[in-house]
């Protein structure tokens, strides 16, 4: 691995959550896979009092983005990706991964509890305006890189690396700590190399 400016750099674990690990509602193949990698990483940014972290889909029943959300007669918009009811707030599926080592954890970001938008990155919801505050504090703590992993490869981590990017953080994915919905058929492929393109470095 590159070496770690612990200073000026914050590991981000995106939405490891039981509903998106094996088992769960909208789980990933061998997404529990993450959980390791992660929290060695955590525990060597703990050491040097560097911040970790960890973002949640903390949804309200009956969020838009659900597949259900259709069964009250509404129409899909144009482009809408909808998803089987996950990470529902209170929920077992929301909660994170019993592995992850959340001793280690800074904060918790929580995203897409907004009824009408869904949220993939970290930094906005998906009407790519409304702002978590993640960058807002990452900023005020002086952080330029960000080392990320977590879930999924071409959903909420795509979006949030390239959201770092656009607000001039410098971004690095973690390659074993990732894992990908492949929804639709090569999003993986297709989200790693558009990150690579971006600026993207892949460790």
């Amino acid at each position: 691995m590159t070496n770690i400016d612990f200073a000026k750099s914050a590991l981000i674990a995106v939405d490891v959550q039981n509903d998106f690990c094996p088992g769960g509602a909208l789980a990933v193949a061998d997404g529990g896979s993450v959980v390791a990698p992660l929290n060695d990483l955590a525990l060597r940014f703990n050491a040097a009092n560097a911040p970790v972290i960890a973002t949640q889909d903390w949804h309200p029943a009956g969020h838009s983005s659900f597949l259900s959300s259709l069964s009250s007669g509404r129409a899909p918009a144009e482009g809408e990706v909808l998803w089987p009811d996950h990470c529902v707030q209170g929920t077992a599926g929301a909660e994170f991964h019993k592995d992850l080592n959340m001793n280690a954890v800074t904060l918790i970001v929580r995203k897409g509890f907004r009824p009408s938008i869904d949220s993939y990155s970290a930094f906005f919801e998906n009407d790519r305006k409304t702002a978590t505050g993640l960058g807002y504090f990452l900023k005020g703590l002086g952080i330029e890189a960000l080392y990320m992993g977590g879930l999924a490869t071409d959903y909420c981590v795509f979006f949030s690396a390239m959201d770092a990017l656009k607000l001039g953080f410098k971004v690095y994915i973690l390659r074993d700590a990732v894992r990908g919905v492949n929804y639709p058929e090569g999003s993986v492929e297709k989200a790693l190399s558009a990150m690579e393109s971006a600026g993207v470095s892949m460790i």
